[in-house]
């Protein structure tokens, strides 16, 4: 009887052992950490990193990870502390728009100690080791910009073959194509560049060097700006000169950004060339996700690990589309 008890408690407690195996998870099946992504913007207060951050910071929620966002603020010291403020929270993958990209380095190196693939998102990498960059075409832009000067200017029945480049830092080496395809193709069309100045991307610079330009060339048929801002700004000096940004002075400028598509609507600037930076910050995500899932990536550029997004031209035409209601 004694034996037949054991055998009954035995029974029992194997039967017991495999119905709490049964209810415990195996490994595989355990909820995974969630990941986290880490994005560095140059500065919010523009329109265009404020589309680029929120293409990022939906792809992220998209994707199930968590999102941390810290803003540079137009500032080396800044980009330099909340990025690597970012590594230290432990993030997965970094992804990073650098105010100044030759100051990069040391954090790319940190990062890369920790194992966190690094995705720069326009501006420039300043030739550290990140995986990749994801830029807009803006040799393709440059080119586009010029085109659409020349056939302006024709249209406007202008004699002056002189046209004039506000540019942005050079130490943005992507946008910096801009200014040099912008340049190459104009002079291809038989036009020669009066002046070449840095505007340093912002919208009062182009106003006062729209002003030393009409100053010193009063017959200059067009002015090419690298950004929307400085167009902005040349625009509205062509205007208080008297003067037409659209029939007097071709002005055309760069990324699409909301000032730039209300003054082509109002008639006083001529064209933009349209960057998707929206686009450019959901890429990024996915970008980092094969990254972190080891997974190769397929470059544009395999040298220097770029990938392109395509550009538009942006006239009075289509710019309906693009304006905010």
């Amino acid at each position: 009887m004694a034996r037949k008890n054991w055998l009954f408690v035995l029974m029992a407690a194997l039967i017991a052992a495999t119905l709490v195996a049964g209810c415990a998870a195996p490994p595989a099946q355990q909820a995974a950490k969630k990941k986290k992504v880490g994005f560095s913007v140059f500065d919010m207060q523009y329109g265009f990193f404020q589309e680029m951050e929120k293409g990022t910071r939906e792809a992220a929620e998209k994707a199930g990870y968590d999102y941390v966002l810290v803003d540079q603020k137009s500032s080396e010291s800044t980009m330099v502390s909340a990025t690597q403020d970012l590594i230290n929270q432990g993030i997965d993958a970094l992804i990073i728009s650098p105010f100044r990209p030759d100051a990069m380095g040391p954090l790319v190196d940190a990062a890369k100690k920790k194992g966190i693939p690094v995705v720069v998102d326009d501006i420039g990498g300043g030739g550290t080791a990140y995986d990749v960059i994801v830029i807009s075409n803006n040799a393709e832009g440059g080119a586009m910009a010029a085109d659409q000067m020349d056939k302006l200017i024709k249209a406007n029945g202008s004699p002056s073959k002189k046209v004039a480049v506000i540019t942005n830092n050079p130490d943005a080496v992507y946008a910096w194509q801009r200014n040099v395809n912008f340049e190459k193709r104009i002079k291809e069309l038989g036009y020669e560049v009066v002046a070449s100045l840095n505007g340093s991307s912002q919208q009062e610079k182009g106003y006062s060097l729209a002003k030393d330009i009409l100053a010193a060339n009063p017959d200059v048929a067009g002015i090419f700006t690298a950004n929307d801002p400085m167009g902005v700004g040349a625009a509205q000096a062509i205007a208080d000169s008297g003067k037409s940004g659209v029939k007097d002075v071709v002005v055309i400028g760069f990324n699409a950004d909301e000032i730039a598509l209300k003054a082509i609507k109002d008639g006083t600037m001529a064209a933009t060339i349209q960057q998707i930076p929206y686009d450019m910050g959901k890429m990024t995500v996915e970008l980092a996700t094969k990254l972190m899932n080891k997974e190769k990536l397929k470059y544009d550029k395999e040298a220097e690990r770029e990938i392109y997004v395509p550009v538009k031209l942006i006239t009075l035409d289509n710019v309906d589309a693009l304006l905010k209601k």
